[in-house]
């Protein structure tokens, strides 16, 4: 099958990264980034083949989505009610506020608009597999991905490093610390990683935070698709750029899976194995990403988006710590 070569190729290098993550222990070492990188770096090597081209295709896309999907066997209603309304009501807030916010500052920096809702959603709502959920709407270039991959890696690892730091100069107890945790900073891993070092209550709050602001994926994915939609109508210019956005029929898979997963009903191993295969796949289609990315198109986005995601940082930031102390 023509699709074979690029999407061995692209389970390969995500599979790579796993390991090395698992060998060294290292938190920075997130393997979506590990993956991207080994990605761009084979493509500035070596260019890509025609034949591996329909495969890392459909890695992109087809494998994404899937993993988008699978990755509501993960959370569950119940997990979110055990939190109370108030933190609930913070992790909407992180991502209803952040999302909006970062696009207009993107605005004032001069940030294409797709590039800044990918930093936008990422900022806002679960890093890469933010990023890569929204660009199925948002339609950003390949660059577009990896610098926005990029911005929210070194950003969530700045939050991982300084947090656990500043908790205690902030005067906050083991759940407001938790709480601020879990609705600011960008990756899983990062935002679970902070919150543990405040002690078991407060890794317990941050991580059902986090995961709540993992289930707005969805929505905001959808309210991101009609938005591009509308923009197509309104926009004058969009003739220059087709912003057409897709209904992102896998937020609703998503939506699904969490429903199914509430039930419990399913049998543990089924949970279980989604934990090991949504980081395979996601790192697989941020290789193929890596594979299809052009660095030096990559170096000419300048500094500009870098400053977004910084500022995009520092809001979100303030808006869980506001937010962890009224809670």
């Amino acid at each position: 099958m023509a699709i074979l070569p690029g999407l061995i190729l692209s389970l390969v290098l995500a599979w790579l990264s796993i390991q090395l993550k698992n060998a060294t222990g290292l938190a920075a070492l997130n393997p979506v980034v590990v993956a991207l990188v080994a990605g761009i770096g084979l493509r500035a090597a070596f260019g890509l083949s025609p034949a591996l081209r329909p495969g890392t295709a459909f890695a992109v896309r087809p494998v994404l989505r899937a993993a988008i999907v699978l990755l509501g066997l993960q959370v569950t209603l119940g997990q979110l009610a055990s939190i109370g309304a108030g933190a609930l009501g913070l992790a909407f807030l992180s991502v209803a506020l952040t999302v909006p916010f970062t696009i207009w500052l993107g605005r004032v920096l001069g940030v294409d608009t797709a590039l800044a809702q990918l930093i936008g959603t990422g900022t806002g709502i679960c890093g890469a597999s933010a990023i890569v959920a929204a660009n199925q709407v948002s339609r950003g270039s390949q660059e577009d991905v990896a610098y926005a991959l990029a911005v929210i890696t070194l950003c969530g690892t700045v939050s991982l490093i300084l947090y656990p730091a500043l908790g205690p100069l902030l005067g906050l107890d083991a759940r407001g610390y938790g709480l601020w945790a879990g609705a600011s900073i960008h990756e899983v891993v990062q935002a679970v990683g902070a919150a543990a070092a405040g002690g078991p209550i407060s890794a317990e709050v941050g991580t059902i935070t986090k995961l709540a602001r993992v289930v707005l994926l969805a929505p905001a994915v959808l309210a991101l698709g009609a938005w591009v939609r509308h923009s197509t109508k309104s926009d004058n210019h969009s003739a220059d750029r087709p912003l057409k956005a897709p209904m992102p029929w896998f937020a609703f898979g998503f939506l699904l899976m969490v429903a199914i997963a509430s039930t419990r009903l399913l049998p543990p191993v089924v949970e279980q194995s989604s934990r090991v295969l949504v980081p395979l796949m996601l790192a697989a289609s941020v290789a193929a990403l890596g594979l299809n990315t052009d660095l030096a198109a990559l170096r000419a986005k300048g500094l500009r988006p870098l400053m977004l995601g910084l500022g995009a940082t520092v809001f979100v930031a303030l808006v869980g710590l506001i937010g962890a102390r009224l809670v």
